[in-house]
């Protein structure tokens, strides 16, 4: 009685194997009709006497089932078509009867009276270990690759399949919340440590051994929490037990302090697990789909859902890679500059299998770059493992070694002039199909490219500090780039593992020009003489990772202050100086450069950093009303973000809203509850940012002024993801 989605076979035992296998997809994961075949097959085992238990698994390579198929959550409840079952329910009981089924299904599998076993033989996450959790015994493959979890709480949401029900009374409650609400995974041996898995297994003999386990157990179909005398690991789940109280005490004060309260996910995980876990299973079960209803009914969901999985795994599959030119995989890089920036990515290139010639100005420096790798895989890996690795870095002095390289990454001093003597010593001993890409932050690529006699193979490569630990690339397109060196730089990536977004020329390109907007408005409103502390804070408390001060300290006033310098140099009379200009002119006088130097906007020591107490004094309270509230204070450092971003689309530096999304929260770390700039524009309604916008343009100035493109948008009613020609164009 095979099923669309599940194979079916009886053997001679009367056991049941029911084989996991969606057409069309890599991995198995739970849709629809994945969810009716189940159900039929769960009747089936119940109903049919011949059946005496049975053991689900995969029939893909790839693991055992990835979870909830989240590609058409954005759509999700939305606009549904009311029918004669529908008609006159409310939204949220419509979206409840939507979720409901994944919990009734998985509970008439685990109460269906027979045993019940899974054969897990790869990664089993989200809805894949909901599925697992709900089989009475689990085998799992004996792979150290091989991950098991409840990961949703990372792109915004929570288990919908039982997941905050059973782990707890399967491992307790405190064990349980430190992986729902991290959304960390278990190895096979920690798993089996915990219970999760009951037994680990060689590959081949783990369908064997969850049938034997079948077979002898003919009374096993009981899962612990539905026997009378089952008691929760680890102490009673009651309100009235002290262990059980403090846990949710200090789990609710930890999560308010990593979140600022901007993650629904977490606080539904917590009010889930809470409520559930004093429940009898069944009642407990329809409680945690009350709450995932919840957060599919609200934007952040499916806007963290549609940037961090959907968009982020189109990026990382290729989407914006030229048709027709086949792989271009890099062999032989030639990495320029072996300062913190250069040796992150000769390590991250070399762990990758590419051989790196990593070249300085003098041979000291580059075996320092050399030793980077040395030293941090060198805290987490055996001698023996990182030694291979450290055998593909070449560290030299010598232009003459970079022969042979096919592709070349440059990150020396942020200046034009010495850029181009760089580029120029490199083209005389390369090939003339090595790619060259600038690692530059904010130099435009096409006048960089001036320097390279084949423009049309020269790139900017933009990577994030530290490399080893940020997860994004900016591929920078200059005026005259083809798309050969566009392939070749997305291939590259991909071979590092990196997320990669596609933006065209401008100076800053996207993500430095916008994050700059967040540094410059914290920095502005310094020298109108805003306490520090409330700014600092309102940026944290807003979603962002840390406070625009605390940011320009980290990426250096030093360096800010040699880009604006470089910029007044490039633009001449066109450059307009910003309002944050003269703070960070006054910074360098006093010698304060930021966090390398020991001291910026905050002062570093061996108790760790605070603010400089003589900023008060450097920048004193203006005349007049005290400090603002912290919401207008959050409206300047959000907004100005905002509308450069949305200048950065009507100017063509952006082409997808997706890259958009992806760049900001990859890169500079933009309010991820958001799902990023564009999304939240729609969220807030077009019409409505543009008001926001004109009011700040009124009181602080034009650099809060709305594009043309923005006004036009609004006015018709369009968004970035729903209405805007030039996407639905692309």
């Amino acid at each position: 009685m095979n099923t669309d989605t599940i194979k079916f076979d009886l053997d001679a035992d009367g056991i049941a194997l029911l084989t996991i296998d969606l057409p069309g997809q890599s991995m198995n994961v739970i849709t629809t009709q994945f969810q009716n075949d189940l159900r039929t097959l769960v009747e089936k085992i119940a109903d049919d006497d011949a059946i005496r238990g049975a053991v689900i698994t995969s029939g893909k390579p790839s693991g055992f089932m990835a979870g909830a198929d989240l590609k058409g959550m954005g759509d999700f409840g939305a606009g549904q078509q009311e029918s004669g079952a529908t008609a006159g329910k409310s939204r949220m009981a419509q979206l409840f009867e939507a979720v409901w089924p994944v919990n009734e299904i998985l509970r008439k599998l685990e109460t269906c009276g027979k045993p019940v076993a899974c054969a897990i033989n790869g990664l089993a996450l989200g809805g894949g270990l909901e599925v697992a959790l709900a089989c009475h015994y689990r085998v799992v493959a004996d792979d150290p690759k091989i991950k098991l979890g409840l990961p949703e709480v990372m792109v915004g949401l929570m288990p919908g399949g039982g997941g905050t029900q059973r782990l707890p009374r399967l491992i307790g409650v405190q064990p349980a919340l430190m992986y729902l609400l991290q959304g960390k995974t278990m190895s096979p041996q920690e798993a089996q440590g915990f219970g999760v898995a009951h037994e680990i297994a060689p590959l081949e003999e783990i369908v064997e051994k969850a049938k034997a386990w079948v077979k002898a157990n003919p009374k096993g179909g009981v899962q612990p929490w539905d026997q009378k005398k089952f008691k929760f690991p680890g102490g009673p789940a009651s309100a009235m037990s002290p262990g059980f109280a403090q846990t949710f005490i200090g789990g609710t004060a930890m999560t308010i302090k990593q979140t600022n309260g901007n993650m629904n996910g977490p606080f539904a995980i917590l009010s889930a697990v809470y409520e559930g876990t004093q429940l009898p299973m069944d009642t407990a079960l329809r409680v945690e789909s009350k709450y995932f209803t919840r957060l599919v009914a609200d934007p952040q969901a499916a806007n963290m859902v549609r940037s961090l999985f959907i968009s982020k795994q189109a990026a990382e599959k290729g989407a914006r890679r030229p048709e027709g030119i086949p792989p271009m995989k890099t062999q032989k890089l030639g990495m320029l500059g072996a300062g913190m920036m250069g040796a992150g990515i000769a390590l991250v290139s070399a762990r990758a299998g590419i051989n790196v010639v990593l070249l300085d100005r003098t041979q000291e420096a580059a075996e320092k770059g050399k030793q980077y790798t040395a030293d941090k895989l060198g805290k987490r890996m055996s001698a023996e493992k990182v030694q291979p690795i450290l055998d593909r870095i070449h560290p030299t002095t010598d232009y003459a070694d970079l022969a042979g390289c096919d592709l070349i990454v440059e990150a020396v001093f942020e200046d034009r002039d010495i850029k181009a003597e760089t580029t120029k010593k490199v083209e005389a001993v390369v090939g003339p199909d090595t790619i060259f890409g600038s690692n530059t932050s904010t130099l435009p690529i096409t006048g960089l490219a001036k320097a390279w006699s084949r423009p049309e193979t020269f790139i900017g490569i933009h990577f994030f500090s530290p490399v080893e630990k940020m997860p994004l690339v900016e591929i920078i397109v200059g005026e005259k780039t083809g798309p050969e060196a566009i392939a070749k730089a997305l291939d590259y990536v991909a071979q590092i593992r990196k997320t990669p977004i596609v933006v065209n020329d401008s100076r800053g390109f996207y993500t430095s020009r916008c994050f700059g907007t967040y540094v410059q408005e914290g920095t502005a409103m310094l020298g109108e003489g805003i306490n520090p502390a409330l700014i600092e804070n309102a940026g944290k408390h807003m979603g962002m990772p840390v406070g625009p001060l605390a940011v320009s300290d980290e990426v250096s006033i030093e360096l800010g202050h040699r880009v604006m310098q470089q910029m007044k140099k490039d633009m001449g009379d066109a450059y307009k100086p910003g309002a944050a200009d003269d703070v960070v002119e006054k910074m360098m006088a006093e010698g304060r450069t930021g966090r390398k130097s020991g001291k910026g906007y905050y002062d570093y020591g061996e108790g760790g950093k605070q603010l400089w107490p003589g900023l008060r004094e450097a920048f004193p309270p203006a005349d007049g009303p005290a400090d603002p509230e912290v919401q207008e204070i959050q409206e300047r450092l959000k907004f100005r973000q905002l509308v450069e971003c949305a200048r950065c689309f009507a100017e063509d530096v952006l082409e997808t809203p997706e890259d958009g999304d992806l760049g900001a929260i990859l890169g500079w770390g933009f309010m991820p509850s958001t799902g990023g700039p564009f999304s939240h524009m729609d969220t807030l309604g077009l019409d409505r940012v543009v008001q926001i916008l004109d009011r700040l343009a009124q009181t602080h100035g034009e650099r809060f002024a709305p594009p043309q493109m923005l006004r036009d948008m609004a006015k018709r009613g369009e968004t970035f993801y729903g209405g805007n020609t030039r996407r639905m164009a692309a």
